[in-house]
């Protein structure tokens, strides 16, 4: 059995907050340098080099990639030979490191403590915390920090079965296009199909840690991802709205089986600035 101190559970979340926010992954500077040699309007042209300079500067001064270091959204994997030891339980572990990250690293606070009666927690918690429980002694933290404007761009659609392919495509590229500049394109568009209500919520919003560039295992998915892009793509939105051919840098399409009297659909658009990292114990 696994054994692993909260304590250090804290100083990893800590870290994760300050790195994410600041670094953004090479995968996504890779697609924006694609995306940079393949844009076909000169204003989307200069917008994506003004995103790379800035990820560069973020990078070499330790600074926010964006003003708004968004919700602290965790997915946790927890083998079950793994056992923690220490005060608290692991979500409060995690709420202590975000809370210190955020503090220590002078990242903005973003969270309100009631949706309604609005007052700031003045240290970005609570997160929320997905938790999966796999086989073996492995403990997986992702943190991916999700900021509003992309975040208030998603949508959830209870489709009829008859709907089909077709109407989980027409939802899809009609929420990029509703979007519009919004969720400051070029976006990762996170797709979620079948499971219930929240679990397809939830598959939309996994969907965005996927690498750039990888592929969908299934021939089926990947050729739908494919398909997704270039339709997406061809909307002319743009970076940042003004235009062009990039309005995706991907869309990544995560299932799960459903209802027969269902056919679920999520979208969770994820701005350029798509940050996640992981730390494994």
């Amino acid at each position: 059995m696994k054994k692993i101190e909260l304590k250090e559970v804290t100083d990893r979340v800590r870290w994760l907050c300050q790195q994410a926010n600041c670094q953004l992954g090479e995968d996504v500077i890779s697609s924006l340098r694609k995306a940079r040699q393949s844009e076909e309007s000169p204003t989307g042209r200069r917008i994506l080099d003004q995103i790379l300079e800035n990820a560069r500067i973020a990078r070499e001064e330790n600074a926010p990639l964006c003003q708004d270091t968004g919700f602290a959204v965790f997915f946790v994997e927890q083998g079950s030979e793994v056992q923690f030891e220490g005060d608290g339980t692991l979500t409060e572990a995690i709420n202590r490191g975000v809370a210190l990250g955020y503090t220590e690293g002078y990242l903005r606070k973003s969270i309100v403590g009631d949706p309604l009666r609005r007052k700031n927690t003045q240290d970005n918690t609570p997160a929320v915390v997905h938790l999966v429980q796999v086989p073996g002694d492995k403990f997986t933290l992702t943190f991916a920090p999700k900021g509003g404007g992309s975040e208030n761009m998603s949508r959830l659609a209870m489709l009829k079965p008859s709907d089909g392919l077709e109407g989980v495509k027409r939802f899809v590229v009609e929420t990029v296009e509703k979007a519009g500049a919004n969720p400051c394109p070029p976006v990762i568009v996170g797709v979620g199909i079948g499971g219930t209500f929240e679990l397809c919520a939830y598959l939309a919003k996994k969907a965005l840690l996927r690498e750039l560039g990888s592929e969908h295992p299934d021939p089926f998915y990947r050729e739908l991802e494919k398909e997704l892009l270039e339709l997406v793509n061809k909307t002319g939105i743009g970076p940042q709205g003004l235009g062009g051919t990039t309005t995706a840098l991907a869309v990544h399409v995560e299932t799960h089986p459903c209802h027969i009297a269902s056919l679920p659909v999520a979208v969770n658009m994820q701005c350029h600035s798509a940050r996640h990292l992981s730390v494994s114990f």
